[in-house]
């Protein structure tokens, strides 16, 4: 796709599209709706060891 046409739709590397044949050489994109981004702290909590993740509270780390 050319770089105007994803700036000017904010398209980003990863962005998924459903394409519809309307005839020969000619192509609807249409963009699906994507996922919400997880967090670090979501993913790090879904580690397979139990518990080897804890969070701290943001006011805790003043002194670092």
């Amino acid at each position: 796709m050319p770089a105007p046409l994803r700036r000017e739709d904010s398209l980003r590397v990863g962005d998924e599209f459903e394409v519809e044949r309307i005839d020969e050489g000619q192509y609807l994109l249409r963009k699906t709706p994507g996922r919400p981004a997880r967090g670090l702290v979501d993913l790090l909590q879904e580690c397979p060891a139990q518990d080897w993740f804890q969070p701290i509270a943001s006011e805790s780390t003043d002194s670092l």
